[in-house]
């Protein structure tokens, strides 16, 4: 039976099918020695290589979580020295599930598993993240409000979520999408510059009991409870990831 070529190459868990896609586009993909195209299927006894290199059958699925500490990249570019890969050096090829900024702190996952990258970040899902967030000057009222409410950033008005205020200049915020740089975007149309930001949990997943810096395995009965959050996962993959 064949598949997609992108669905082909996530299987393997070489990396997730977005970024297979890219691949394919950059022609770094080869099918039996001929270039291939997106659309291009894999049918059984076919040879797909990467860069020249075949591509070898799926290891054991791996599923970590990462408290990541700021000044690390959430790139799999190894030209990049801060790249978040060799920060876990694992022994297997994995690769983080969305992103968190540099100069960001807090969880993140890590797999060879693209299907659950995929369930992950397709928009609609409506997963929640939440964050703990320190601003350069205090903020009041009218602040939570709007960010409660709506900002506008990259064209669109943020959807409307959860914030409370945690302090005189920190405040706790839920999001249910994820903008490039979402958090430090609205802040910055509200006059705000943010000086730390933490993202503390991810759907019912904390960063409780993993120090900065420290990653963990997600434990069988984590993974049975990822895979039930992801069950009704849509189909269609958006414009929103797993970001800030």
């Amino acid at each position: 039976m064949d598949v997609s070529l992108n669905k082909y190459i996530s299987d393997t868990g070489f990396c997730s099918r977005r970024a297979a896609d890219k691949y394919i586009e950059e022609c770094r993909v080869t099918i039996n020695g001929k270039d291939a195209d997106k659309g291009n299927r894999v049918k059984p006894g076919d040879v797909v290589k990467i860069d020249g290199e075949p591509l070898k059958k799926k290891t054991a699925p791996v599923y970590l979580m990462l408290n990541k500490p700021k000044g690390v990249t959430c790139t799999t570019d190894v030209k990049d020295k801060t790249n978040i890969v060799d920060f876990v050096n694992h022994k297997t090829r994995i690769f983080p599930i969305g992103r968190l900024d540099k100069l960001s702190e807090g969880l993140i996952f890590l797999t060879n598993d693209g299907d659950i990258v995929n369930k992950i970040l397709r928009a609609g899902n409506g997963h929640e993240k939440e964050y703990i967030v320190t601003t350069d000057k205090k903020i009041d009222f009218e602040f939570v409000n709007a960010m409660r409410n709506g900002v506008k950033i990259l064209g669109t008005i943020t959807k409307p979520c959860f914030v409370k205020q945690e302090g005189e200049n920190r405040f706790k915020i839920i999001l249910t999408q994820g903008l490039n740089r979402q958090i430090r975007r609205m802040c910055e149309v509200l006059g705000f510059k943010v000086t730390s930001l933490k993202r503390v949990r991810i759907m019912s997943f904390t960063t409780k009991g993993i120090e900065p810096g420290k990653w963990r395995y997600f434990t069988p009965n984590e993974i049975d409870t990822l895979n039930e959050l992801l069950k009704n996962s849509k189909k269609t993959a958006g414009e929103e990831g797993m970001g800030e």
